[in-house]
């Protein structure tokens, strides 16, 4: 017995010396370090940058903190009145009364609105070929573009060239809107439409959204879901422009025939364009009850608007006239649940590098680089690629001890991205 003892004790330092000697053959010894880094939220309170429910500029009723967008139309004919000759102190004064409060801007350039004049430019209605449609929408009188003159085609092209030209990378502007029609929502559902005339034809769209995908590197611009419509737009007979980088809002969300209206448009689009593509829209006003519904418990027709943006993939939506119906804590509410949450989930530092675990508890992803940051050492890969419910390891090439924060260009001077700190 006592031999057998002898040969087990043997053997198991004889195990040792080999395990010993493999680990230095094959190469150096892992050193794992503490965790001592700060930063963090322990919930979220704050709404993040360039998400959440968007109120009009200028919404007296509207509380700073449950938002972090403002939306605006603006007019051509603001900024341009003779050819070739550009004043951007509308959208200047704009963009920094929003920035005032600490919000990004949401822009959309319109045309045509329901019982008013057109807003191109004066020197393009001056012109003696030039002539503007006449027509009732909603029952009011209603003014639509020429959409058959040349000059109207081409001041629209150079108009967002030169507007790319300014506003591409600047930050108080996080998204734009874009297109043609009733409110630039694609459509002209009440009143004198007319491919060519009062509303672009299909060969003009294509080389208007071919020069916007040109011209955008940066800033993310959307087109309406309605674009979908073959009678109205080029799209389904020339599938390639599903290629562009536009991403969508639907301004009827929540409606009752979402499901068999809405929905097919988003899917007619792609399923997959939200990871790289912002989503975005406005509550509907098809009826009051829906409006205030939409942040009821089962929404206006027996789905909450948690639901909704989760299945949409929504990163912000306006919802401008909330504040009559619902109270400020559940407007911040559904702020909070819509787009992009960062969670750190696990926090490592192994042979002088951070490895840091995040998921994206969200219902988008986020559409600028962004990065995790120790001491200005970002990581390698950008938070953008993090999908909704997705997790994934993020290498920062440091290992001090310093706040672990989130750092995006995109952002104001003291806007900040949170995590919630969950290692």
């Amino acid at each position: 017995m006592k031999k057998i003892a002898q040969i087990v004790i043997c053997f198991c330092f004889f195990i040792m010396a080999c395990s010993k000697g493999q680990s230095q053959g094959d190469g150096p010894d892992i050193v794992i370090e503490p965790v001592v880094n700060g930063g963090g939220v322990a919930e979220f309170t704050n709404v993040q940058p360039m998400t959440g429910i968007v109120v009009w500029d200028g919404n007296a009723s509207a509380i700073p903190e449950a938002h972090s967008l403002e939306y605006s139309y603006m007019l051509y004919e603001d900024i341009v009145t003779e050819k070739g000759v550009y004043d951007w102190g509308a959208v200047e004064n704009k963009l920094d009364d929003i920035a005032s409060r600490n919000h990004q801007a949401i822009l959309r350039f319109r045309y045509t609105y329901v019982g008013q004049l057109t807003s191109v430019p004066k020197y393009i209605k001056d012109l003696p070929d030039y002539n503007e449609t006449k027509g009732l929408s909603e029952d009011k009188e209603t003014w639509f573009p020429d959409w058959s003159h040349q000059e109207l085609k081409d001041f629209t092209l150079e108009f967002f060239e030169k507007f790319a030209e300014r506003y591409d990378t600047d930050n108080r502007l996080a998204f734009l809107q874009v297109g043609f029609g009733l409110w630039g929502e694609y459509h002209i559902y009440d009143g004198p439409f007319e491919l060519g005339k009062t509303f672009p034809s299909k060969e003009y769209q294509t080389t208007f959204l071919n020069k916007l995908d040109a011209e955008f590197n940066n800033l993310h611009w959307s087109i309406s879901i309605d674009a979908e419509d073959t009678k109205v737009t080029p799209f389904r007979a020339n599938t390639a422009l599903l290629n562009l980088s536009f991403g969508l809002f639907d301004d009827s969300f929540m409606s009752a025939e979402h499901s068999t209206s809405n929905a097919p448009r988003f899917a007619f689009f792609g399923a997959n364009r939200y990871k790289t593509l912002p989503i975005g829209g406005e509550f509907n006003y098809y009826t009051d009850y829906d409006q205030q519904n939409v942040l009821s418990t089962n929404g206006p027709h027996g789905e909450s608007y948690e639901s909704f943006a989760n299945r949409f993939h929504v990163t912000y939506m306006i919802g401008n006239d909330q504040y009559r119906y619902q109270t400020k804590e559940r407007i911040k509410e559904a702020s909070l649940h819509t787009g992009y949450k960062f969670e750190v989930t696990k926090f490592e530092k192994i042979n002088n590098n951070s490895l840091i675990t995040v998921k994206n508890i969200g219902t988008a992803p986020i559409y600028y680089d962004t990065y995790l940051s120790i001491n200005d050492n970002k990581s390698s890969s950008s938070l953008k690629t993090l999908m909704p419910d997705k997790e994934s390891v993020f290498t920062i090439n440091y290992d001090g001890d310093e706040e672990l924060i989130i750092t995006c260009d995109r952002l104001l001077n003291g806007q900040k991205i949170d995590f919630k700190r969950s290692f």
